[in-house]
């Protein structure tokens, strides 16, 4: 049984991980604005209703579709590393790693280039149009979620440390309680400023005049020109044929190519034979999420540093000879180099009711990013260099002047044979983003499960641990609605279990499927405060 219906209609449809996020979206279609519209005006309205996951501050990855020439286009907005910060800067004063948190953990933002060039080439209504709904809450208060209420306890010791983040986000250096009112006021003016003076206004205008100042106040390496410089990417998707259907993703830097590659390692396999939550399909998925990871780590990086092998990993015979070592009776223990990533994001879908549709996810990676909110801005920067970014020399991803870090954020959009949208899908979730797509595209395309029933099934997430004598293991984190048989089963095949409570695991996956007559079906993940809504 369903927690929650599937949503209908035959014209426009958004979904997202808070209601209010979803509201702003439906907003611009009923406005009649089209995808890019309502997407962008929900990307800018969840960085005043989650500022603990994403803002101006932060960096954003999509894929749009054009009905019209069913063509698909990637748009990569991850931002580099300033120019002054060489291995020899980190390794000359003392770092073992990139800090994960203050100046030197941030990454030149790329919302804002993404936001203004995604609504120049897709777009019908203006900047200032669907930034409006995030001015009028950052400037008259947004009732605070309990997500976010978790965030500001989890992350508590965080938040102190940094005077301006504290001064926003904590009342009298206390969390708030659930439905209060938070107010940023300098946030509402920066949007007020970027509607007059464009992305301009955030790259070359006053807004890059503050970051760059606050930078080298507290110890950053900004210069104006790692600014001035910055343009995100157009790009063409990356994609794997999966059971008739093609699956695209966004392309390096961004990860969606662990995705494709789990997918393509499970089409040598037939995972359709078990029932979904079985333990053999499970274990197929998690054992296909561990050589996919494993991958990532030894071989993709930045496209300008490092060449992506990524027709190779997506081969025919490199992915059967993967397969082949995924044995039924036990478990690989393939570990990834680093300890996992623990970012968080939001994302959001929309279609409008001539079929084009946006697939977008943004963040400012850990929660409250980097910590630091820039003077007189309310502007909370990203700590992507920090989560991302090694010191290990000749690695991928070893950090160099204008260089992006390999990427948690991945986005997908589905189609048929004929290349008509079928499905537009993602979620939030660090590297948890790659396994989470993964499960809903099987409990879709190989279990055949409808768009609300496929978010609703028992999720999973493969971890791996770092014991205490340097041994390495995983760790799976597994939701006990799939049973106990089933959990029995996964620990004989040698799955050490971290056993949660039914819908959990976090994650806020967003789901539209378009069907052939086209009849859009929304779901939407109950492991979050969202919901999908139909154009009225």
């Amino acid at each position: 049984m369903k927690h929650r219906g599937i949503v209908t209609s035959y014209k426009g449809m958004v979904s997202s991980a808070h209601t209010l996020i979803s509201a702003s979206g439906l907003k611009v279609l009923n406005q009649g604005g089209n995808a890019m519209d309502a997407c962008i005006a929900m990307a800018l309205t969840s960085g005043v209703v989650l500022p603990d996951m994403c803002g101006l501050g932060g960096d954003a990855f999509m894929l749009y579709y054009d009905a019209k020439t069913k063509k698909i286009t990637a748009i990569n907005g991850s931002g580099g590393a300033p120019k002054g910060a060489t291995l020899d800067y980190f390794k000359s004063h003392g770092y073992e790693r990139v800090p994960g948190d203050g100046m030197l953990s941030v990454s030149i933002p790329g919302a804002v280039d993404v936001y203004f060039e995604s609504l120049k080439r897709y777009g019908t209504m203006s900047f200032a149009q669907v930034s409006q709904d995030a001015v009028d809450l950052a400037e008259n208060g947004v009732p605070v979620s309990e997500k976010v209420v978790r965030h500001m306890h989890t992350d508590y010791e965080k938040m102190c440390k940094f005077k301006n983040l504290s001064q926003i986000y904590l009342h009298d250096l206390q969390p708030y309680s659930f439905g209060d009112l938070v107010y940023n006021k300098d946030y509402a003016n920066s949007i007020r400023y970027l509607q007059k003076h464009g992305r301009d206004g955030f790259y070359k205008g006053e807004l890059a005049d503050k970051i760059v100042a606050y930078s080298k106040k507290n110890g950053g390496l900004f210069e104006k020109e790692d600014f001035s410089d910055y343009h995100c990417e157009i790009l063409d998707p990356i994609s794997v044929d999966y059971r008739g259907y093609c699956v695209y993703q966004t392309p390096p830097v961004s990860q969606g190519i662990i995705h494709l590659e789990e997918l393509a390692i499970l089409n040598q396999l037939d995972i359709a034979q078990y029932e979904p939550d079985s333990a053999e399909a499970i274990h197929l998925m998690v054992e296909a999420k561990k050589i996919a990871f494993h991958d990532r780590m030894k071989y993709f990086g930045d496209p300008d540093f490092v060449k992506n092998p990524i027709e190779q990993l997506l081969s025919d015979d490199y992915t059967r000879q993967l397969a082949s070592t995924i044995k039924m009776d036990s478990c690989l223990n393939e570990s990834d180099i680093f300890e996992p990533d623990l970012g968080h994001t939001t994302s959001m879908i929309a279609i409008d009711k001539e079929g084009n549709a946006v697939s977008f996810i943004h963040s400012i990676s850990a929660t409250w990013g980097s910590g630091e909110i820039v003077d007189g801005t309310g502007i909370l920067l990203n700590n992507r260099a920090g989560t991302g970014f090694n010191l290990i020399e000749g690695h991928p991803n070893v950090i160099a002047p204008g260089k992006k870090t390999m990427h948690t954020l991945n986005t997908y959009l589905i189609t048929d044979q004929f290349n008509n949208l079928r499905y537009i899908g993602n979620t939030p979730g660090g590297d948890n983003q790659p396994q989470w797509n993964m499960q809903v595209v099987c409990n879709l395309l190989d279990f055949g499960l409808d768009v609300q029933s496929s978010l609703e099934h028992g999720k999973w997430a493969d971890m791996h641990t770092i014991h205490s004598d340097g041994s390495v293991s995983h760790i799976l984190k597994i939701e006990s609605q799939v049973g106990e048989e089933v959990l029995k089963r996964l620990q004989e095949m040698g799955h050490e279990l971290q056993i949660i409570e039914p819908f959990t695991c976090s994650g806020a996956s967003q789901i539209i499927e378009v069907r052939e007559n086209g009849l859009r079906l929304g779901g939407s993940d109950p492991r979050a405060d969202g919901a999908a809504m139909p154009e009225v």
